[in-house]
């Protein structure tokens, strides 16, 4: 089984509930077992200030899909709750997103799929989460804590828990 650590975020709707939904949904479609769960965010827009405040949280799981059939059992997750990749703007409002932060120790770099994501030791949005849940592990020789030191957490703010 593969350890592998994911970013959720969203900005349209009810994200919390959305979240509560989502992550079961992943379980099933990556035939995973759900190994930790970040607190819920609430952080500024990334790219496009023009938009809501994102709530985004971090996951990790166990799973023995190989990763683009990972990456393509997420993308079928995002679609349920009402992500249309082809009809949004970059940067721009989603429902949910949800990015493969690391898979294993495995490094790729395909049209498509990059692992480790190749902007996450720029943002504090994924960073804070995920220093909750896995603030010792090695990622492309890096640490989610020692990452975090180097980035404004400023306007970062953990929501209490959820229902």
């Amino acid at each position: 089984m593969a350890n592998v650590l994911i970013a959720l975020g969203g900005n349209v709707g009810d994200v919390r509930a959305t979240f509560a939904q989502a992550i079961p949904a992943i379980g099933d479609a990556a035939q995973a077992e759900l190994l930790a769960r970040s607190s819920d965010y609430e952080t500024p827009p990334w790219g496009r200030g023009d938009q809501p405040a994102y709530v985004n949280a971090c996951i990790a799981i166990a799973t023995k899909l190989p990763p683009r059939e990972l990456l393509s059992a997420l993308q079928a997750v995002e679609a349920r709750f009402g992500r249309n990749r082809a009809a949004e703007t970059r940067w721009g409002p989603r429902t949910l997103d949800l990015d493969i932060l690391a898979y294993d120790d495995v490094r790729i770099d395909l049209p498509g799929l990059t692992i480790p994501h190749p902007r996450l030791f720029e943002r504090a949005f994924v960073l804070v989460p995920l220093a909750e849940i896995a603030p010792d592990r090695p990622i492309d020789g890096r640490t989610p804590r020692e990452a975090l030191a180097g980035v404004s957490t400023v306007d970062i703010r953990r929501l209490p828990a959820h229902g």
